[in-house]
């Protein structure tokens, strides 16, 4: 059975007209079968999308022809399943069960952390963010400077509760648009002169959290370059990173190395488990930590915290 491909990339390159290129890449995606979520804003693209091998392989050679795009690096991984008949009758392709359908929009940010002023971009990418590091040059840094350095989650807490660095802060945030308070607020001064390596999924929040951080007079601020995807793949569960990886799609999670550690705990009965749900409330957007014989009773936010 032919396994779907998902492929994770960001760029950050100043975009001259970027409803022009959002209706590019949504014709693009459609004639491919594509399904998944593009970000587009002046500051560049960010994506996540899923199909056929072939079709993503013609995806990324056309996206690479535009100029600002033309060194995009991406981050491979396989999907669980394809459907059954072409995803629509203009292309031959099926498209990724992972996704329930193609989203490509423009926003002020390409990512929302509600402060678009501050961030800086040019054709080499985010002014004044941190330092890139490949996952051995993290375990270079640790070993030569040890419990000095920080990891320092740049993620939304939930994501954290299944997979997170060994001994790293986790900031209380629900959303990205909450870090600029956690970090106005004085919580983290105490770090400011320490080593902060700053981490997320696919490595585009650290872009702008290390450049907020910096602004904020955090003297030696780092990044993981490829985010946690990148480490994972190299040193799988054998590493400084503990639990699965929260995605943003049909999968939920994802595992790397022949024995992955389970953190997460249920948050109706304690049990370790990696899976996610979303809040029985529908009005809340809050996803808990429920194993699998818990999942049908719903638990809720309110239910989990009395």
């Amino acid at each position: 059975m032919a396994i779907p491909k998902i492929i994770l990339y960001y760029v950050f390159a100043p975009v001259p007209d970027p409803e022009a290129v959002r209706l590019w890449q949504r014709d693009l995606c459609e004639s491919l079968g594509l399904r998944g979520r593009i970000l587009l804003s002046p500051q560049g693209i960010n994506a996540t999308l899923g199909g056929e091998l072939d079709a993503v392989k013609r995806y990324l050679r056309k996206t690479r022809e535009f100029g600002p795009f033309s060194d995009l690096d991406v981050k491979w991984s396989e999907g669980t399943g394809l459907t059954d008949e072409p995803a629509s009758p203009h292309t031959v392709y099926r498209a990724s069960t992972d996704f329930p359908k193609l989203s490509v929009r423009v926003r002020d940010e390409l990512v929302s952390f509600g402060a678009p002023d501050e961030l800086a971009v040019d054709e080499g990418g985010v002014v004044g963010g941190g330092r890139h590091l490949d996952p051995d040059a993290v375990h270079a840094l640790v070993e030569s400077r040890g419990d000095e350095v920080v990891f320092f989650d740049g993620r939304n807490a939930f994501e954290a509760a299944i997979g997170r660095f060994d001994g790293a802060v986790v900031p209380d945030v629900a959303t990205t648009r909450d870090f600029v308070a956690e970090l106005d607020s004085g919580r983290y001064d105490h770090l400011k002169s320490r080593p902060v390596v700053t981490y997320c999924t696919g490595g585009i929040r650290c872009e702008v959290l290390s450049s907020l951080m910096r602004s904020r007079g955090f003297e030696e601020v780092y990044q993981l370059d490829g985010g946690i995807v990148r480490y994972a793949e190299r040193f799988g569960s054998s590493g400084l990173w503990k639990g699965s990886l929260y995605v943003f799609d049909g999968r939920g999670s994802v595992d790397y190395g022949d024995s992955p550690a389970v953190i997460g705990e249920c948050a109706s009965c304690g049990a370790a488990t990696s899976r996610m749900q979303n809040c029985a409330d529908l009005s809340c957007r809050t996803q808990l930590v429920v194993c699998d014989d818990c999942a049908p009773a719903a638990p809720s936010c309110a239910t989990h915290a009395a």
